[in-house]
């Protein structure tokens, strides 16, 4: 079944974001939920939309996260987890309800067992929060190597947005 399909088998295409030359761009919009008391992006909701950007842009590429994970099962005996290893985060200007903002991914390196992400969350083209996420590629509780096929497909992207 497609991820993007909806429940009647209608093509939802931007649900998962779309790849653009060099990363990812998934839309999101700010409902009541993501907000605190103030009426402001309450600051752990940015790194949830990053979550589902690097996820998307995994699923864009073609990497079903189950077909992975068996593949993992045969290679070492074990599953696989991409976890994240070391996060640094700029949070310039704040985001409020109903505000559409577009989470921007692209590889910034790519290593045998690592990845590293720059991403950005943006309104109307102004950066609200920056980040660079690295990503270890898990297996059986320790690092491994991330498949082939991931490495040279994220590696085509892998420079300046």
């Amino acid at each position: 079944m497609n991820d993007t399909a909806g429940p009647q088998g209608r093509s939802w295409p931007d649900l998962a974001g779309r790849l653009v030359p060099g990363g990812h761009v998934l839309a999101v919009r700010v409902y009541y939920e993501d907000t605190d008391f103030s009426g402001f992006v309450y600051h752990a909701n940015f790194l949830r939309y990053m979550e589902r950007s690097r996820s998307d842009y995994l699923r864009l590429l073609g990497v079903e996260q189950g077909a992975l994970f068996e593949e993992a099962v045969k290679e070492v005996g074990a599953g696989f987890a991409f976890v994240v290893r070391h996060m640094d985060l700029d949070f310039r200007r704040p985001a409020r309800i109903d505000d559409i903002l577009e989470v921007h991914t692209h590889p910034a390196e790519v290593r045998g067992a690592s990845l590293t992400l720059a991403q950005s969350v943006r309104r109307d083209g102004e950066v609200l929060v920056a980040a660079e996420v690295k990503v270890a590629f898990v297996a059986g509780e320790r690092a491994t190597r991330i498949p082939l096929a991931l490495r040279k497909v994220m590696g085509a992207d892998v420079g300046p947005a």
